[in-house]
């Protein structure tokens, strides 16, 4: 998202699937008082992640390609760290303790190395749609752009996936991402879910199974499945 006011007409740096499924959203006053919020703080404020990566997730994974849904909560507020994808961090840096405990997850469960980078940009172009339901954060203040729209934005995200597509996975780690549950429609779509992978709850996330678990619900549709080593 650009930090100088663009025409109103104009939307955000977007994949052009998504671009066309979230037009209206676009164009709405919500994500117009959005932009403005953006503008503003930007003059004041570093924000994470850089602008060209706040629809990482989406350029990565256009509309149709998408098998699994993972959502997080805010992006990292430290520098570097923020890459667009949810729970992912920037090739080279220490990986934060959720990822480390997702990763020992997906060790025990598919029986493979842990691995070297926590860029999860692999699982992305495979058609692991990674988003926060907040797509931007201050630098050093977790939550900070929590109310300000992104909520509604990535709700409609949801919600067009939930009525446009058929057999993805959701996967919700966490009672924030689990109230995302009423929309998503389960009589199209799978839901898998526990606890969040931080350490504060991470007893009733281990042994969740949900990367073994995923690809047998996409294999069961004919679907290739996820090389969740792939990063």
């Amino acid at each position: 998202m650009s930090t100088s006011a663009p025409a109103a007409t104009a939307g955000p740096q977007i994949e052009e699937s998504w671009r066309e499924v979230l037009a209206e959203e676009f164009q709405a006053p919500y994500f117009q008082e959005l932009r403005q919020f953006l503008i503003e703080e930007k003059q004041q404020a570093v924000v994470f992640p850089p602008g060209p990566m706040i629809f990482n997730a989406f350029n990565q994974c256009p509309f149709d390609q998408v098998k699994v849904v993972v959502l997080g909560q805010d992006p990292y507020h430290g520098p570097g760290q923020a890459n667009g994808l949810c729970f992912s961090v920037s090739n080279a840096m220490r990986h934060p303790p959720s990822l480390v405990n997702i990763f020992k997850e997906m060790q025990k469960d598919l029986n493979v190395p842990y691995p070297r980078t926590g860029d999860l940009t692999g699982w992305a172009k495979q058609g692991v749609l990674l988003i926060n339901t907040t797509l931007t954060v201050r630098a050093h203040t977790p939550m900070s752009h929590q109310g300000k729209g992104w909520e509604t934005f990535t709700d409609s995200v949801i919600h067009n996936l939930s009525t446009k597509r058929e057999g993805i996975v959701f996967i919700l780690w966490g009672r924030h991402a689990q109230n995302k549950k009423p929309l998503i429609d389960t009589t199209k779509h799978y839901v898998l879910e526990a606890a969040h992978p931080s350490p504060y709850s991470a007893n009733g996330f281990f042994g969740c199974r949900h990367f073994s678990k995923a690809n047998y619900l996409l294999m069961q549709q004919g679907k290739m499945p996820i090389n969740w080593i792939a990063l």
